[in-house]
């Protein structure tokens, strides 16, 4: 495969400036690859990456969850990520209570593996031209800031052009600039308002609340992924770079009309907006003698299996329950008669009874259970790593397994600026105008 020379921007955080957005550089130039785990300065060099990004250049500008988790996942896949703090730097590295360091606390650790860390303070125009050294051989850039404050930090896709037309250059924020609600900041909270996910809440719990996960940051996130690989493939074949938005509010929208535009799929309107089963109140986890689980015999073939195991005849009797049409329409009491069933015997035996059948049945997890799940430890999907200075934690994998390019944790997360100084190196930079950008402050390397 032959790989173009370009840029890939993501701007996607609120940085020390006051800016909501993201930004990430990739580089489609072949590099030296990358060895497996995180490795102290001396020897990163020889990390070497098997992924089917290896050999791609990623430069970030984020903080938060959407940015960091996006170029976190393309660092996964293989691609080399630098991401670019400001000197207050990524508000996730101070945010929650447990940690080691006071700079480096869980959700730091959860989004940002895989990467280098450079701190640049871009308000010097000497910090300003070191950024943009950094993009002038980069595949991708992201950013998650809105655009009139990248564009006033001197780093919107037109700046970037000029030292790298090729680029693809993608920005993640709140909402599409070309629209109303363009200029406003946000964050998780408020795109699950704004998407209907909050008030979605009400007709379960009678007043709107918000899901207690980012949501909105995490599925953009993906999103910004999907986004950058198939600007990387149209690249591939044309040489082309581009700009690319990807706005939070549009994502979440479009995540949420898959099965609630209901009855307003067509015009005029059928009916109601919101899938009723999704929403119906008895749509749960089940009780049973000892505990809760998840059962789901919605298909006719389900119904009559379930029927039998339980030795419920009554459920294949009543007339509302005929069929899996008839069983939607009437939601509210087939969710009540299964609820009653189950009550009759312990997880555990409802367990057994139904592992042969296809009907989809599961255990209901704590978080916590997951960390002792039979299935994750076969998998291998939490690894233990041992990070120099936070000691030994936790993390999970990525959600997919390739049979050529199997990816790899590379990198633990960086302390704040710990690659300044190679990185600047890398790009040019001799000892003498380092130390002299260090005098000035131009960048920061970690506390000792």
């Amino acid at each position: 495969m032959v790989l173009c020379q370009g840029w890939f921007f993501v701007n996607i955080y609120r940085n020390e400036y006051g800016c909501d957005s993201v930004t990430v550089l990739i580089s489609l130039q072949k590099r030296a690859p990358m060895t497996t785990h995180h490795q102290t300065t001396e020897n990163t060099t020889k990390l070497q990456s098997t992924g089917p990004l290896a050999g791609l250049k990623v430069v970030e500008f984020t903080s938060v969850v959407l940015g960091p988790w996006a170029t976190q996942t393309l660092g996964d896949l293989g691609a080399d990520v630098i991401k670019v703090e400001a000197p207050r730097g990524d508000s996730n590295r101070n945010m929650g209570e447990f940690h080691h360091h006071d700079d480096m606390k869980a959700l730091y650790l959860t989004s940002n593996r895989n990467k280098r860390c450079i701190v640049l303070d871009i308000k010097q125009p000497e910090g300003l031209k070191a950024a943009l050294k950094l993009c002038e051989d980069a595949d991708i850039v992201v950013h998650n800031q809105r655009p009139q404050a990248i564009e006033k930090l001197g780093l919107g896709y037109k700046d970037i052009c000029k030292v790298n037309p090729s680029v693809i250059y993608c920005g993640s924020y709140g909402y599409s600039k070309d629209g109303p609600y363009g200029d406003r900041s946000a964050m998780d909270d408020a795109i699950q308002a704004a998407s209907g996910i909050a008030m979605l809440m009400q007709e379960v719990y009678g007043e709107p609340r918000y899901l207690p996960t980012v949501v909105a940051d995490k599925t953009t996130a993906m999103a910004v992924v999907q986004a950058i690989l198939a600007a990387l493939f149209h690249r591939e074949r044309s040489g082309e770079g581009q700009e690319i938005e990807v706005p939070m509010f549009e994502t979440m929208v479009h995540w949420m009309m898959c099965e609630h535009s209901w009855g307003q799929t067509f015009e005029p309107a059928k009916g109601h907006a919101g899938y009723d089963r999704i929403m119906e109140k008895g749509r749960k986890p089940f009780k049973t003698k000892d505990g809760y689980l998840a059962v789901l015999p919605y298909l006719d073939h389900h119904w009559t299996v379930f029927a039998e195991l339980a030795d419920a005849p009554e459920l294949t009797t009543n007339p509302d329950f005929t069929d899996m049409k008839s069983r939607l329409k009437h939601g509210a009491a087939m969710n009540a008669a299964v609820a009653d069933v189950l009550t009759r015997k312990t997880s555990e035996e409802w367990l057994e009874l139904l592992k042969p059948t296809s009907i989809p049945h599961m255990r209901v997890n704590s978080l916590d259970d997951l960390f002792d799940d039979p299935h994750l430890a076969a998998t291998g999907y939490f690894e233990q790593h041992s990070h120099p200075t936070e000691g030994t934690y936790k993390l999970t994998k990525g959600p997919f397994n390739f049979s050529k390019t199997p990816t790899s944790i590379r990198r633990l997360p960086p302390r704040f600026g710990e690659h300044s100084r190679e990185i600047l190196m890398e790009h040019g930079y001799n000892a003498d105008e380092i130390e002299k950008l260090a005098a000035q402050k131009t960048f920061l390397t970690p506390k000792e």
